[in-house]
């Protein structure tokens, strides 16, 4: 199965090469364009945070990651993915919550690895949340080096961290952003899915390690929050990155995901 996965992947991101390479000028042109117009916006602010249920017990969490997990798109983290995740996570599991973010915008798995994990400072941590794939995607990463680049950010985190259980996020919706082209979808948005692919594929190796492979679609979550999917504007703060609506969703999601795996 694992050996399938691999071949179908590769036969995949082949043919997406080959489809891919005469639309190249016409990407670089529209992402120069896109870039140009869409706004850049600021990290989220206080990067620390404290959820007290008064509960007896308290889980510390880190959230390692690129531009989503830095809270692009909203104020403060309180009110972004890592935020979202922690208030349900103490909800379900009935404990106080200590969290931290550590996250780069435009860093890619490489860059993480080698500039953020060794800063971090926490000498413990009960669950490591981990969300990549934009930026190896936008940089037209290949399958192969991204496997390299993950297996080196988890063998990274478990020396530092031996015994913690490291979840990955979903991968980017990249062929849901409103501010992309066609084109940009097609190749960018392939390929995403590609290296989510192989990301299941490692995981499955790697003891204590997770990876929630949904694919996120606009119109799953609107029917499963009862949220409106005419508009897929309300998703996003600047056509890229998440609102602080999908944040919330973001964040419940991948803390229910964590529960049914750390009670599996």
């Amino acid at each position: 199965m694992k050996k399938k996965i691999m071949m179908n992947s590769k036969l995949r991101y082949f043919l997406g090469c080959v489809i891919s390479i005469p639309l190249l000028p016409i990407l670089l042109f529209q992402g120069k364009n896109i870039r140009k117009k869409v706004p850049k916006l600021p990290e989220a602010k206080e990067p620390k945070g404290f959820v007290n249920g008064n509960f007896k017990n308290t889980l510390n969490i880190l959230s390692i990651g690129e531009s989503t997990i830095a809270g692009v798109g909203v104020d403060f983290h309180k009110n972004g993915f890592t935020g979202a995740l922690a208030n349900t996570l103490s909800t379900e599991l009935q404990c106080n919550i200590n969290w931290r973010v550590y996250a780069k915008s435009g860093f890619t798995v490489k860059q993480v690895s080698k500039n953020i994990i060794p800063k971090i400072e926490e000498t413990k941590a009960d669950i490591i949340v981990i969300g990549m794939g934009g930026n190896d995607a936008f940089t037209l990463n290949s399958p192969n080096k991204w496997v390299n680049d993950i297996e080196n950010l988890i063998n990274k985190i478990q020396n530092k961290f031996p015994k913690t259980p490291i979840y990955f996020t979903n991968m980017p919706p990249i062929k849901e952003f409103p501010a992309f082209t066609k084109a940009i979808k097609f190749v960018i948005g392939n390929l995403v899915e590609i290296l989510g692919k192989r990301l299941k594929v490692t995981t499955d190796t790697k003891e204590n390690a997770f990876y929630n492979s949904e694919i996120v679609t606009l119109k799953t979550w609107s029917e499963r929050h009862s949220l409106p999917n005419n508009d897929s504007k309300i998703y996003f703060s600047d056509g890229v990155h998440p609102s602080e609506l999908t944040y919330q969703v973001w964040g419940k999601e991948m803390a229910n995901f964590i529960i049914k795996n750390h009670q599996a």
